[in-house]
Order: C-alpha cells, then sequence, then structure tokens
C-alpha cells in the first residue's frame, strides 16, 4: 500500500529489532506511573524483586531499587508488597 512503512523502515522506538538488544533501550520512557519506596517500611522480603516481570528491581548497597530505565510501571510491586512499601505515582510528581 502506497504511504505505508514497512516494519524494516520504522525507526527505533519501543520495538526490538534485534535479539539481546532490549538492554539498549530506555522503555521506562514511556510510562504514566512509577514506583516510589519508603525505605523505613521494607522489611527486605524481596516480593517486589521476585514479582517483577521486567527485572527492574536490583538488590544494590544492602537494599532493593528500582532501575526506572526500564520499569514499565505497571505496578506489580506495589500490590506485592505487604507492608505497602511501595506507592505508584504519577510521573511528574
Amino acid at each position: 500500500m502506497k504511504g505505508e512503512l514497512s516494519w524494516k523502515e520504522l525507526e527505533v522506538g519501543a520495538i526490538v529489532t534485534e535479539p539481546g538488544s532490549a538492554a539498549e533501550y530506555r522503555t521506562g520512557d514511556w510510562r504514566s506511573e512509577r514506583p516510589v519506596r519508603k525505605q523505613e517500611l521494607c522489611i527486605m522480603c524481596g516480593n517486589c524483586y521476585i514479582y517483577c516481570p521486567e527485572g527492574c528491581v536490583v538488590f544494590k548497597d544492602g537494599r532493593y531499587e528500582t532501575e526506572l530505565y526500564y520499569c514499565k510501571g505497571c505496578g506489580i510491586c506495589a500490590h506485592e508488597c505487604p507492608r505497602d512499601a511501595i506507592e505508584m505515582v504519577e510521573e511528574g510528581e
């Protein structure tokens, strides 16, 4: 069809065209909410780490942190936290 682009002509954005290349893209840039952790409430259970479907939660400097470059804002970490130590807040707040 005239005027339509094929997938090969699209600019690289939220698509992965080569296996193993997703780490190059900051896929978290298009989320609408982000997790904010209240470290004083965290009991280090690791549920956020276990349940994160993107593998964004990392153990760093003795605590769990979220790599926001890759976080999609799904909120599973906040839902699975037994102490409500993670709150989903709107981007820009």
